[in-house]
């Protein structure tokens, strides 16, 4: 499952369809960010979790994208950044169409 950074620094992790554990493609993108996090106490990160609804409920997709921004939000706070840096949103399935088995991490200055 790749995972891939936009011009913007958007990083969008894809995850395969029922899993939540944070992909190892993923970790990569990830220190480079809380590399950058480390430098400047201003950045701050929204982690967007997204998941696709096939037979399951709405709040069924809602609780698989959590638990992916958590595992995301996991990895940084072991890498040292503090988790007031970090917010959440579990979005289920109201993704854009295409990839919905994802969570994508917004970099915002403070």
């Amino acid at each position: 499952t790749p995972t891939e950074t936009a011009a913007d620094g958007t990083i969008s992790i894809s995850f395969d369809a029922e899993l939540s554990d944070l992909p190892g493609s993923a970790t990569g993108p990830l220190d480079a960010l809380i590399e950058r996090m480390n430098q400047d106490p201003n950045i701050r990160v929204r982690l967007n979790g997204y998941a696709s609804a096939s037979s399951d409920s709405p709040s069924q997709a809602r609780r698989i994208s959590l638990f992916r921004a958590l595992s995301v939000r996991t990895y940084m706070m072991k890498n040292g950044i503090r988790s007031t840096r970090i917010d959440i949103h579990a979005l289920g399935n109201k993704g854009d169409q295409g990839e919905q088995n994802k969570v994508d991490v917004i970099i915002r200055a403070s």
